[in-house]
């Protein structure tokens, strides 16, 4: 949301016909085209992939900042402000409705699809199964077939416990940024505003190294059964989230930096922030489900 103020703000903006729209999706399709052909053994598909990336991603950054460009120009008024407000609060509650799939998944995984293929009809067909969780036992890890290599668990301790420690410092670091832009300090808004993006960076490289040691320490894979496919579901695409989150906070710490937003009027940053602390919340559901029980 802009930081200036002009008298003649409209009481509601109508912005006038733009080419983004068909832009962006000119770029989705080449994305989910090229992604289709390139996991069906295509080589082609992955040239395709990554031009419609760099199309949709510039087609976006043109987008947002001309979005910017009519907030600094004082067009965007109080129910605008609204506007925003309610989109992303749907935005978020979609959000929710997609990690609660795949929450769910685990949930429908562990109370009931295991114990029913342990049942005594299932053990006729598949005898040396064994319905625990984490999937390890012997016939379950491995398929009588052999489909399923032997892998180890990914335990709490300790790189998924030090990733908590820095989204919860980062949530902190975040809030301390915004009780100083309300306070008009705006260098010190920046430096926590620096900090919370170094500690998203940091997250995801712990992540990282977290999925090399899975693979090669731990052959845990996501073709490893059940158990690895929802572990790398759930935290990949909350990795992928917290990635976003931070690119968020990035572009909202230039724009401060710039001497956007004031004391009054920052929704830009508080829509940032509301991200970012469901990117935190939805981390301690993981952390808990997916590495402690």
């Amino acid at each position: 949301m802009s930081s200036t103020t002009h008298a003649a703000t409209p009481h509601y903006f109508v912005p006038s016909p733009s080419r983004h729209p068909a832009l962006a999706a000119f770029g989705l399709f080449f994305v989910i085209f090229g992604a289709t052909q390139w996991i069906n053994g295509v080589d082609w598909g992955k040239w395709l992939l990554a031009f419609g990336l760099v199309w949709f991603l510039g087609v976006l950054f043109q987008w947002f900042s001309e979005a910017v460009g009519e907030s600094e120009g004082g067009q965007y008024g109080h129910k605008i402000d609204l506007s925003f407000r309610w989109s992303m609060s749907w935005f978020i509650f979609s959000e929710v409705m997609f990690f609660g799939a795949f929450f769910t998944a685990l949930w429908w995984v562990r109370g009931h699809s295991i114990p029913a293929l342990g049942n005594l009809e299932n053990s006729l067909l598949w005898p040396d199964f064994k319905a625990v969780w984490p999937t390890l036992a012997a016939g379950a890890t491995g398929s009588p077939a052999g489909t399923v290599e032997p892998f180890t668990t990914m335990t709490p301790f300790w790189l998924p416990t030090i990733n908590t420690a820095l989204l919860l410092s980062s949530g902190v670091t975040l809030t301390l940024a915004h009780h100083a832009l309300i306070a008009g300090r705006r260098s010190k808004t920046v430096a926590f505003m620096w900090l919370t993006v170094l500690l998203g960076i940091v997250f995801l490289l712990v992540q990282g190294y977290e999925y090399y040691h899975a693979y090669h320490e731990l052959n845990l894979k996501l073709t490893s059964g059940v158990y690895g496919s929802t572990f790398f579901m759930l935290t990949g695409f909350h990795g992928f989230h917290v990635f976003i989150g931070m690119l968020m906070l990035l572009f909202i710490t230039l724009r401060l930096q710039k001497g956007h937003f004031t004391a009054e009027r920052h929704f830009g940053f508080e829509g940032a922030a509301w991200y970012w602390h469901f990117v935190d919340v939805v981390w301690l559901g993981l952390y808990t489900l997916v590495y402690w029980l």
